[in-house]
Formats: C-alpha cells, sequence, structure tokens
C-alpha cells in the first residue's frame, strides 16, 4: 500500500482544517513532478498518524 492510500485509509478520522492541509501540500507536491510513495508523503503520513493518536488519547 503506498504512503497516499495509507493516509487515505485514516483520512476521515481527522478534523476538516487538517485533512485540507495535508490534501493541499500532497496536491502540490505532485504538481509539481513528485510520487505517492516519496518521503514528502510519508512524512504526511506520518504526521496525520501522529494527528490521529493524540486525537484518540495515545
Amino acid at each position: 500500500m503506498s504512503f497516499l492510500e495509507q493516509i487515505h485509509e485514516i483520512f476521515h478520522h481527522l478534523p476538516v482544517e487538517v485533512m485540507q492541509d495535508i490534501d493541499k501540500r500532497i496536491g502540490d507536491w505532485l504538481a509539481s513532478g513528485g510520487n505517492e510513495n516519496d518521503p514528502y508523503i510519508e512524512q504526511q503520513l506520518r504526521f496525520a498518524k501522529r494527528f490521529v493518536g493524540e486525537g484518540m488519547g495515545s
């Protein structure tokens, strides 16, 4: 599963503002020639996972 697919799996657990921020960053990255398995996308996945974990009391 790609980093982008993993983000998609947890997206519904994120607040709208966080989803919009990640979506914009990833969209800009892909538009500039990046791909869905680049380290930058992995960084966005780690951020999303931390945010979900903190929001769920982890």
